[in-house]
């Protein structure tokens, strides 16, 4: 692996540290162009809101348990 590569994923430890299960899973989904991440598992949304910049945030209670990111690949 190139280091520039490596210090990119590198660069995710603190968000991930962050998040309050401080877990991270994410899927790509190509043909719809949907990244899918989750902060915990399972995750079991009570609600969502959709943003002005096509993001889904989706919640538990009151608690972010995940992002649908719409056209990931244009980001």
């Amino acid at each position: 692996m190139a280091p520039t590569e490596l210090a990119q994923y590198l660069s995710l430890v603190p968000m991930v540290l962050t998040t309050p299960h401080r877990s991270l899973w994410s899927s790509y989904d190509a043909e719809a162009d949907v990244l899918y991440v989750n902060f915990k598992r399972p995750a079991r949304a009570t609600d969502s809101e959709l943003t002005d910049d096509d993001i889904i945030v989706r919640y538990e209670g009151t608690e972010i348990i995940g992002l649908t990111i719409l056209h990931a690949s244009k980001r």
